[in-house]
This record gives structure tokens, C-alpha cells and sequence, in this order.
């Protein structure tokens, strides 16, 4: 069986150049919304005369034939139900309808997860956020950085400084990653199956076959065991780092890493749709996957055949997902709630207030990166009171505090960059918050 590398948030490109909800002129609005009368729009479970402009958009995309789907989701501080937008059905061309319950492959929208469990481990006093990586993984201490990020793997120098927690939820310790790596290190992160995610079961060009590492332990083990990109707290650089939390919060905790997720956060949120694994009785729920190469749009893993029907031979923490727009709804409401859904108390309100705010260290130069004018959390975007990331398959989701607002968006098409789909929709929120605040 053929595994393929790939871009766990190609997205970033897309959004990297303005806040994740256009923080000035969405912000703008809060006060003025925080006291509208919504009335009838808020008790109908589709609210798509409340968002004309994102309605409109979803109704575009799925009339053309683009995407098979797009569905998202409204919901306001700690109301128990989301409120949706848009349809579809979970393939082109087929007759099951999407709705709040079906399965999309949320990719680094796994991040922000993975960040919240690493937070609550050190609110439990199991971790620091400055801590020392090889505190709890040895194999860390010492690190070698290259001269050159592409250049040959034996011309390094001693890192000056240890990797830490901190580092890792910021993507600012300077590992590589398979998506961004070049040259020698890429070669290297190929080699040692260093995959951070899942694609499809079929060979799909420019994916170079990669056979996994068989497990998390030895993943992080030789992870270890290659030079940094860059010294650790100097730069901000997208990395693996997410999936090497994973492999801490097993060490940190005791408990395997998916385990740990289901018992401290899927469970208590009642998230009962979100698995590394799709079960087999419940890929019927599966939306396709598609390709899109010029103006064909292919499936490269079809529901019914999904690479998520398979465990994966390393859960990853930066990717691995597959969830709902309810269950991802309940955690983005938990964020809002700063560690509350509804009176069920997940997490401390000090652990998610430290994990959305801006956590990159003062000595990273973060010019000419995704992050340079925005900051960035445990896992996720951290701009003007929002929280949140995107998955390399279209998925967004963000909660905004100014709002009091959660919200996300539900699509499946690789990759993020062959339609401004994200672009154009933060446009029409946009548009729909101003046309509310005026009304």
C-alpha cells in the first residue's frame, strides 16, 4: 500500500496576509451586535437569510460543480446548537445530502486540539510551557542546526538554545517539515517516514510514495535524530512540531496519544464523530475527497474507500482528523467559553486564555512569514480576540471573543490554493456583519 507526504495547511498562503476575520473591520461591529435583536433568524437551524453574502457563495461553489459541498456553521456564545449555512451533498454528483453530522477530514485544524491538550497538561503541572523538550523526550537535548536550511545534513552547528514547549506550539523550535523542508532535509524527513498525514490510498502525482515510521515513539525518535531548520527562537517556520506534541502529551500523560483525546476532551465535549480512524459503520457519513487540476475535479479518496478507514501508523497530532461541524462546533464553543461547554467545565479558563493568546517568543524575527504581523497561540492564529486554524482540505474553523461568535467552514478539495474560497468568504462575512450591524 502506497502512503503519500503532503501539505497539512497549504491555506496559510491564502490568509497569512490578513487576520483570520479581518480583525479591524470585523471587530468594528461587536458592540453593535452584541445587541441585536436576532429574533427569528437565531431559532431555524439554517440561517441563511441572517449571512445572504456566504449563503450566496456556498450556493455558487456547489451549483458549479467546484465542490461537492460546502457547509458552515454559526454559533453564538454558549447557545447550545450551531446554526448553519450552505449544503451539498458528500460527492458530486450523489444524492446523500451534507449536514451538521457528516465526516470531513479537518487535516491542521487537528492543531488547535492538539494545542488545547498540551495547555491543559501544564495547567495540571505535567509540563511547562518553557520547559525543556528534552525534559521529556531525551533524545532532544543537544540539538544540531544546518548552516544552510537546504544544504548538507553533516554542516551544523551546536543549537544555542534548548527546543521548548513553547517553541513547539508556535512552530518557532526550528524543526523542518515535509511540506516546507528542502534538499537534503526533505530527503532525510522522506526517508525516515516522517509524514504528518494522510492522503489517499492511490498514487497521486507529485507525491513521492513514503512509507510511515510504525508508530509515534520511533517517529519522534528520529526526528531526533536530524538537524533543525533554524536555531530554535529565531524564526517562525511552519513545521512538524504539532505532531511531536502528540508524541509529549503520551510521555506527559501516560496514556496514548488519540486515548488521551477521547477521554479529556472528545468524550467530556461529547464529540462522538471524531476519530483517527473512520469506522467502518459509520462511512456512510464520509464525504469524498477531491483533487483539482485546472478546471477537472477528481476524487483522490472517495468515502467508501477512504485512507481513513485505515489506523494510521502514526497518529498525528498536526493532521489526523476527521470530525463533524457538530462535534468541532462543541469544541470551539468550549474555546469560547474559556474552558466551559455550557456548565460541563473541560479545561481551567487560565489554560485556554494563555492558549489562544499570542505565545511566539520575543526573539523570533517573524518578518517575511505567515505570521509577521499576527500572532500565534497553542496550535492556532491568535489576531484581534480570534483563535483558530484551517486544514489543508478547505476546513476552517475560529472563535472570535470580540463577537462572541464561533464559527467554521466545511468543504473537501486539495489543494487550497486552486480556489479563493477562503478569501472570498471572508469577504462575505464581512459583508454580512456590516449589512447586520447597519440593520
Amino acid at each position: 500500500m502506497a502512503f503519500r507526504t503532503f501539505d497539512t495547511a497549504p491555506h496559510a498562503n491564502e490568509i497569512s496576509r490578513r487576520a483570520l476575520f479581518r480583525g479591524g473591520a470585523y471587530a468594528a461591529g461587536a458592540v453593535a451586535l452584541a445587541g441585536l435583536p436576532f429574533g427569528r433568524e437565531l431559532l431555524a437551524h439554517d440561517v441563511a437569510e441572517a449571512w445572504p453574502n456566504v449563503a450566496a457563495l456556498a450556493e455558487k461553489y456547489v451549483s458549479e460543480k467546484k465542490v461537492a459541498n460546502m457547509f458552515l456553521t454559526f454559533g453564538w456564545n454558549q447557545e447550545d446548537h450551531a446554526h448553519t449555512v450552505g449544503g451539498g451533498t458528500l460527492s458530486i454528483g450523489g444524492g446523500d445530502e451534507v449536514d451538521e453530522n457528516s465526516l470531513y477530514r479537518i487535516y491542521s485544524m487537528t492543531k488547535p486540539i492538539t494545542g488545547m491538550a498540551i495547555m491543559m497538561l501544564i495547567d495540571e503541572g505535567k509540563l511547562g510551557l518553557d520547559m525543556p523538550v528534552s525534559e521529556v523526550l531525551p533524545k532532544f537535548k543537544d540539538m544540531q542546526v544546518l548552516v544552510d536550511p537546504e544544504g548538507p545534513l553533516d554542516d551544523t552547528v551546536d543549537a544555542i538554545r534548548p527546543m521548548t514547549i513553547r517553541q513547539l506550539l508556535t512552530h518557532t523550535s526550528g524543526l523542518g517539515y515535509s511540506i516546507i523542508s528542502k534538499g537534503p532535509l526533505l530527503d532525510a524527513y522522506n526517508e525516515n517516514g516522517l509524514v504528518g498525514g494522510r492522503v489517499s490510498r492511490f498514487p497521486i502525482p507529485g507525491f513521492p510514495p513514503v512509507t510511515p515510521a510504525p508508530g509515534l515513539e520511533v517517529w519522534a525518535d528520529r526526528l531526533a535524530e536530524l538537524p533543525l531548520m533554524y536555531q530554535p527562537a529565531t524564526k517562525w517556520s511552519y513545521s512538524a512540531s504539532i505532531d511531536l506534541l502528540g508524541r509529549i502529551v503520551e510521555v506527559a500523560s501516560g496514556m496514548e496519544f488519540e486515548a488521551f483525546l477521547k477521554a479529556r476532551f472528545f468524550e467530556p465535549l461529547g464529540m462522538t464523530s471524531t476519530f483517527m480512524t473512520v469506522p467502518d459503520s459509520e462511512k456512510g457519513r464520509l464525504t469524498d475527497n477531491y483533487g483539482v487540476l485546472g478546471q477537472t475535479v477528481l476524487p483522490i479518496d472517495p468515502g467508501a474507500n477512504s485512507i481513513y478507514l485505515d489506523k494510521p501508523f502514526v497518529p498525528s497530532g498536526g493532521g489526523g482528523l476527521v470530525s463533524t461541524p457538530k462535534d468541532y462546533d462543541r469544541f470551539l464553543r468550549m474555546l469560547l467559553g474559556y474552558g466551559k461547554l455550557g456548565n460541563e467545565r473541560v479545561m481551567s479558563e487560565s489554560a485556554v486564555k494563555i492558549g489562544v493568546s499570542d505565545l511566539i517568543p520575543d526573539t523570533v524575527d517573524k518578518t517575511g512569514s505567515w505570521m509577521e504581523t499576527e500572532g500565534h497561540g497553542a496550535g492556532g492564529r491568535s489576531v484581534n480576540g480570534t483563535f483558530g486554524w484551517g486544514g489543508a482540505a478547505g476546513t476552517l474553523g475560529a472563535v472570535d471573543y470580540n463577537l462572541g461568535l464561533r464559527t467554521s467552514l466545511w468543504t473537501q478539495y486539495m489543494p487550497t490554493t486552486a480556489y479563493p474560497i477562503r478569501d472570498e468568504y471572508l469577504a462575505a462575512l464581512e459583508a454580512d456583519v456590516k449589512a447586520m450591524k447597519k440593520g
